[in-house]
Order: structure tokens, then sequence, then C-alpha cells
């Protein structure tokens, strides 16, 4: 049985056929059902049928930061200023 693929926000994808601009590598802008990609060589933004695009993948690359991008963490937001009650 095939394994499925894990897809993350930011991470890489390298497919097996080109984009028609030269370009192998897409970024992973959403992921569900439908998984939108942008090709890193002419910026075309696509919809693909998830079960389709996990057949066409070569390799994935991890996102270099280890998080996806669009979880934001701001450090000053997770401390909680202490208060005294009364």
């Amino acid at each position: 049985m095939k394994q499925i693929p894990i897809l993350r926000v930011g991470d890489l994808l390298e497919l097996k056929k080109p984009h028609p601009c030269g370009g192998y590598q897409f970024k992973i802008l959403r992921v569900g059902g439908e998984v939108r990609i942008v090709c890193t060589g002419c910026g075309r933004d696509m919809t693909l049928n998830r079960i389709k695009l996990e057949n066409a993948i070569k390799r994935i690359i991890p996102n270099s930061k280890g998080e996806s991008e669009d979880s934001v963490s701001n450090e000053k937001n997770d401390e909680i200023p202490s208060e005294k009650v009364r």
C-alpha cells in the first residue's frame, strides 16, 4: 500500500514533469482536499486535486523554518502580565 505524503504549508514540491515555464519546484500555499501551489519559476498560482498532485510528486523539500508560515508566533504576546488581585 502506498504511503500518503504529509504536505504542509510552506514546503516545496519537486514534481515529475516540468511546468511550461521550465520549473520543477512549487511552493504549497494551502492544503486540503485540493492543494494550492505556486510555481517558483514564474509565480503561476494553481489549485490541484490532492490525489493527482500526490501522484505527480517526485520529492518533498520541507520548509527550512521547521514550522508553517501561516502560524505566527510573537514572543511578546506569549507573556502574560501579572496583576494583583484583591
